[in-house]
């Protein structure tokens, strides 16, 4: 059952998406670099430092990519949205980060294992076969099972407001037949036994010294059962919301342009998205 809010329901897409798809499409691996938040060290000038690392893109949420390799249970075309994906360990850092610079504050581990979360991120994705380079700047929110339950935790409400909120109806009438589990487990699908079975890996960044459950974590694991219990513990879909997004064309140099796209919930022409063009 779907629990969205409707406020952008029915915008256009926003006006980058379609050239952007089709950049990540020319890439042999959809890859990019993710920024995020960590507490300083004790003594910093500054409270917060950047972590960086590579993601995959997996997509748009609401809009999983076609995979005959994947057995899971499909939603119908109910929405789209402008909000890219990618999956993650529950046991990695980025995760803890993006739970700790939200509005909720996390701090402690047992306050981020499900869904919730909504820090600022940065993406940065380098399409060298276009000569381009995207910029998404926005918040990150963590998709885990508890997604749909009997009973919706703060952090789940909080998925379902703020991403609901980019998700476009395209297909009326038929809300009700979205399932966001449904959604989570094509996700999981969608990766390879490999992949999927990384999630069984040893505890990430533990030192290998200390003991660990070596009954069910074993480096080089593979899944194929969608609802493998150990995998799913760990497996997570991160949604970024995008508030801005910059894309600088250096495939010309004497016509190198920047465009900036800023959401204006506000803002009524072109999908609530404000352009600037800027030099590079």
């Amino acid at each position: 059952m779907s629990t969205t809010t409707p406020s952008a329901s029915t915008l256009p897409p926003a006006p980058w998406k379609s050239l952007f798809d089709s950049h990540i499409s020319k890439m042999k691996s959809p890859e990019f670099v993710l920024g995020t938040l960590d507490s300083a060290p004790k003594g910093s000038p500054t409270p917060y430092v950047p972590r960086v690392r590579y993601c995959i893109f997996r997509g748009f949420w609401a809009e999983l990519p076609e995979n005959k390799h994947n057995d899971a249970e499909r939603n119908p075309h109910v929405y789209e949205s402008d909000c890219p994906t990618f999956t993650t360990d529950v046991r990695m850092e980025k995760v803890g980060q993006i739970f700790a610079t939200s509005a909720g504050h996390a701090e402690r581990r047992e306050q981020t294992q499900g869904s919730g979360g909504g820090g600022p991120v940065e993406a940065v994705y380098w399409i060298a076969e276009m000569g381009t380079q995207w910029r998404i700047k926005g918040r990150a929110f963590v998709i885990a099972d508890d997604i749909e339950g009997d009973e919706e935790s703060s952090g789940v409400r909080t998925v379902k407001s703020e991403v609901g909120k980019r998700m476009r109806v395209v297909a009326e009438g038929k809300e009700g037949e979205f399932s966001w589990q449904k959604e989570l487990t094509g996700f999981f699908g969608n990766q390879s036994p490999g992949i999927k079975g990384s999630f069984k890996n040893p505890p990430p960044g533990q030192p290998t010294s200390k003991p660990f459950d070596e009954k069910n974590l074993a480096l080089g694991s593979k899944a194929d059962d969608l609802h493998d219990p150990v995998a799913r513990k760990n497996f997570r879909l991160v949604v970024i919301v995008p508030d801005e997004v910059e894309q600088t064309d250096l495939s010309d140099p004497e016509k190198a342009r920047r465009f900036r796209y800023t959401f204006d919930e506000n803002a009524k022409a072109n999908a609530g998205w404000r352009t600037e063009e800027l030099w590079p």
